[in-house]
């Protein structure tokens, strides 16, 4: 008896984004208000980090909030109804529960009807990871559109009396619908990890920990202390620069295309001097214009790529139709670059 064979697939030939969109929290966080904190100054901050103030979200301005305000944008810009989304993917570090995915509650306020909605956990590279996941739905067939959301409220996990890292992260979301298109418009995305290098941006202890019996963790009367992110900055510097440029260009190359026909350069925003390093590496042209939002925002991992996009866009610093080199890294190690086509 010949064993049946199953009916692949058939999904469209190639995808693209087809809208983006992002929010950014009402509550603005200048230097002078983390000087409060640490004994810093504001040079030193701009000159480290290149940051001068971040977004931080108020009670109101939940991971699910934001995220419904930055994908109802992005769904607008792409021209389709919400009913249309075939899958609801929401990369954040920061949704502190653990079940259920947060994807299904902003997948029912949208109104998805029974799109499938998960979250993935990979840091400030989690955009690219979601992008990954979406070209491959839209292409496989499973979905004719996918809603793919970065969102973090890092500032639940700041400890402001760390000098190292109380300056660096910010709040908000960003969205991006991913549906199918005549020409290519996502090019390979070039991803991976370094578990061996898990330690160096961590939470500082695990939930188990910290919510243990006092007098077992911090001795009899103390404070259970909330766990925050910790970082050594200069591993992840010399990673970043020497690791990511590699990446890049190999997202460039696995594309056809090369630094000078890009319309812009969208990296992760962790840190100004890191983008100023992988521009010199990758010989970027000085006319290809580079995403610099992290002086408004700070890091804000899963969503700094989609708020950089969105802010380029409506400055008129990139246009549609325009290639833009995109490239995540962070927490895990882990990392994410590809070429796309600007919505």
């Amino acid at each position: 008896m010949t064993t049946p064979q199953i009916k692949p697939a058939s999904g469209a030939q190639y995808s693209r984004i087809h809208g983006v969109g992002g929010y950014r929290p009402s509550r603005v966080i200048p230097n002078a208000e983390v000087l409060n904190w640490i004994e810093s100054t504001d040079e030193w901050i701009r000159s480290r980090s290149g940051i001068a103030e971040r977004r931080w979200a108020t009670a109101e301005e939940t991971v699910a909030e934001m995220s419904v305000q930055a994908a109802g944008k992005a769904i607008a810009q792409a021209g389709i109804a919400p009913e249309q989304i075939g899958g609801v993917i929401v990369a954040t570090v920061s949704h502190l529960k653990q079940t259920p995915a947060i994807a299904t509650e902003i997948a029912q306020r949208l109104g998805c009807g029974t799109a499938p909605a998960f979250d993935i956990s990979a840091a400030c590279a989690g955009f690219g990871y979601g992008l990954s996941l979406a070209d491959g739905m839209v292409r496989g067939g499973s979905a004719e559109y996918v809603l793919v959301i970065g969102v973090e409220r890092l500032s639940d996990l700041t400890d402001t009396s760390d000098r190292s890292t109380a300056f660096i992260f910010g709040d908000g979301a960003g969205a991006a619908v991913v549906g199918p298109s005549p020409v290519p418009g996502i090019g390979k995305v070039i991803w991976g990890s370094d578990g061996s290098q898990a330690d160096v941006i961590s939470q500082t202890q695990a939930w188990d920990t910290a919510f243990a019996k006092p007098d077992a963790v911090n001795g009899a009367g103390e404070e259970t202390k909330w766990p925050a992110l910790r970082m050594e900055g200069q591993t992840v510097f010399r990673w970043a620069v020497w690791e990511m440029a590699k990446v890049a260009q190999e997202a460039l190359d696995a594309a056809g295309i090369t630094a000078d026909q890009l319309g812009a350069f969208i990296p992760h925003q962790a840190n100004m001097r890191i983008t100023d390093a992988m521009i010199k590496a990758l010989k970027l042209p000085a006319s290809v214009p580079v995403a610099r939002d992290i002086a408004e925002t700070g890091n804000t991992s899963a969503a700094s790529i989609p708020l950089a996009m969105e802010a380029m866009l409506e400055r008129g610093e990139a246009k549609s139709g325009d290639l833009a080199l995109i490239i995540g890294f962070g927490a895990g190690l882990v990392y994410a670059a590809a070429v796309v086509t600007l919505p």
